[in-house]
C-alpha cells in the first residue's frame, strides 16, 4: 500500500506487484510497480516504477485488501511480455484456478512455443542431448524425438485436457507409438517448470546411457 500511497492520486498497483497481491506469482525482488494515467504527473523515486496508461479505465480497477488494484484480467495482460514466460503462464493459471475471469483465450497461443523452449532449455541444463523438434515418427508428429533411441516425448499446456476426446486421441497417439517400439515420456508444463530434476532423470532412465 505504501508504493501506492506515494505514487499519488489515482495510481493503482500493478503488473508484477499487482500479480503477486492476487497470489499469482511469488513477491519479485525490485521496485513497486504501479499505473497511472498517461497525463499523469508523478516524478520517479526509489523503490517505485512507475507505468504511464493511456488505457487505463475504470473497468480495469479495483481493490484488495484495501489497496488499489488493477483487476485480474488487467493484470494478466500488463504482465504478458514483461516476466518470464514460464512466470507468465504461472500467473495465468493461477488466476483461473482462483475462478478468475483473465483472457486467457487468446493469451495462450503461446503455450506451445513457451513449453518448446522450456524442455529444450531442461535438457541443457541436465546435459541431455537435444532432441528433434516437431518431427514426424510412424505418420505422427511428436513434440521431441530422439531417433537413435526410439524416444519421443510430449509436452502438455496447463489448459491441456479440458475434454475427453483430447485425453483419447493422445492416448490412441501413445499406444501407436509404442506399437511401433517408441517409447513415450509425456510432461506437462508444471512439471517441467517445478520439478525438472524428476523430469530429466526420467529422461536418462529411458535414454539410457550416452553413446
Amino acid at each position: 500500500m505504501a508504493g501506492v500511497l506515494a505514487a499519488g492520486d489515482g495510481a493503482v498497483l500493478s503488473h508484477a506487484s499487482a500479480a503477486a497481491l492476487w497470489g499469482y506469482l511469488r513477491p519479485i525482488r525490485g521496485p513497486v510497480q504501479v499505473t497511472v494515467a498517461a497525463a499523469a504527473r508523478r516524478e520517479s523515486r526509489s523503490g517505485l516504477q512507475i507505468h504511464r496508461s493511456r488505457t487505463l479505465a475504470p473497468h480495469h480497477l479495483t481493490r484488495r485488501h484495501g489497496i488499489a488494484v488493477t483487476t485480474p484480467a488487467r493484470t494478466i495482460a500488463d504482465i504478458r511480455g514483461t516476466v518470464e514466460p514460464y512466470l507468465f503462464r504461472r500467473a495465468l493459471r493461477q488466476a483461473e484456478l482462483a475462478g478468475h475471469s483473465v483472457p486467457h483465450l487468446d493469451l495462450v497461443k503461446r503455450s506451445r512455443s513457451d513449453l518448446e523452449l522450456l524442455f529444450l532449455a531442461l535438457c541443457d541444463a541436465h546435459a541431455i542431448p537435444r532432441p528433434l523438434v516437431n518431427h514426424r515418427v510412424a505418420g505422427r508428429r511428436v513434440d521431441f524425438f530422439w531417433a537413435e533411441r526410439r524416444v519421443a516425448v510430449e509436452t502438455d499446456s496447463w489448459e491441456y485436457h479440458r475434454g475427453s476426446v483430447a485425453l483419447e486421441d493422445d492416448h490412441a497417439r501413445d499406444l501407436a507409438l509404442r506399437a511401433r517400439g517408441i517409447a513415450v515420456r509425456r510432461y506437462t508444463g508444471a512439471q517441467l517448470e517445478a520439478a525438472p530434476d524428476a523430469v530429466a532423470a526420467d529422461l536418462r532412465e529411458v535414454l539410457g546411457p550416452a553413446s
